[in-house]
């Protein structure tokens, strides 16, 4: 489970962003860093059991609390946050799973953050072709209770070789398909919270499964693998 102490770390990192207090407390942070390796190391475990993860071990799954400043206008030296993502295995299975830990702003994420264009293309055409079943998909009673609805980034306008009066075009201007539950700190602090992460991951499998049909074959259905 995850430890109080980590997220206590995690809150004092973000009202001391700097590499002095960072340094005076490398301690602190190596043992908010293992227990949040142990807790990957778990959850991984378990998610084995309903997919096929290549992701080696908790410890490469986290990302570098270290963060990227050379393109940011904010240069603050560290992120203030645990982020664990794991990828799914095989050129078949698309989609991977993330979590991220922060105080006040904890949730898991899935879905396809940035498909390249071709995949983009291939997604919008499926929607446009099977809008009843993107509907049905989306609207279902449990997918709503866990995620809402389907979220991220789109175009303003109707993307290229689409009709903006098409009855699909709010997804159809999606160029971002990622499902999302938040979970607050007293949930992360639990003891069943590395079960409840992973029955919530699993949750985001009819979706999966559907994309990956879509994404490993043409418009006529046909494999491309």
């Amino acid at each position: 489970m995850i430890q109080q102490y980590t997220l206590d770390f995690l809150s004092d990192l973000k009202a001391n962003n700097n590499r002095d207090w960072f340094q005076t407390n490398k301690l602190v942070y190596d043992k908010a860093h293992q227990d949040t390796i142990a807790f990957a190391d778990s959850l991984l475990e378990k998610m084995r059991v309903h997919d096929s993860i290549e992701t080696p071990s908790g410890k490469a799954s986290l990302f570098r609390i270290y963060a990227d400043t050379r393109f940011s206008k904010d240069k603050a030296p560290y992120k203030t946050h645990f982020g664990i993502r794991f990828s799914r295995a095989t050129t078949y299975l698309r989609g991977g799973y993330y979590f991220h830990l922060e105080p006040g702003n904890s949730f898991m994420a899935g879905g396809f953050f940035s498909p390249n264009p071709d995949d983009l293309k291939r997604i919008r055409e499926d929607i446009s072709f099977h809008y009843e079943e993107w509907k049905e998909l989306v609207s279902q009673p449990k997918f709503i209770e866990v995620f809402e609805e389907l979220k991220g980034d789109g175009v303003k306008t109707a993307p290229k070789g689409f009709d903006k009066d098409h009855p699909a075009i709010e997804l159809l201007r999606k160029k971002q398909f990622i499902l999302r539950h938040d979970f607050t700190d007293k949930e992360v602090l639990q003891s069943d919270f590395v079960e409840r992460l992973d029955q919530t991951f699993q949750e985001l499998r009819p979706f999966f499964d559907y994309m990956s049909e879509v994404l490993t074959t043409n418009s006529n259905g046909e494999s491309i693998l």
